[in-house]
């Protein structure tokens, strides 16, 4: 991750791979999903793990 690049949150890693909310967290429950670290109480996402997850997908 790039200095300049700020971590995701849920909702906007939900909006990038064009999925509901309920289903980015289901599948963190179920560790299918792309990484995402918690940071104090927040969840939040690096662009590039997602980014990385969805490239092997395909």
């Amino acid at each position: 991750m790039t200095k300049d690049e700020r971590l995701w949150t849920p909702e906007e890693v939900s909006e990038f791979l064009g999925i509901p909310l309920g289903t980015l967290y289901q599948w963190r429950t179920r560790r299918v999903g792309p990484r995402g670290r918690r940071v104090g109480k927040h969840l939040r996402y690096a662009p590039a793990d997602v980014r990385a997850w969805f490239e092997e997908q395909l």
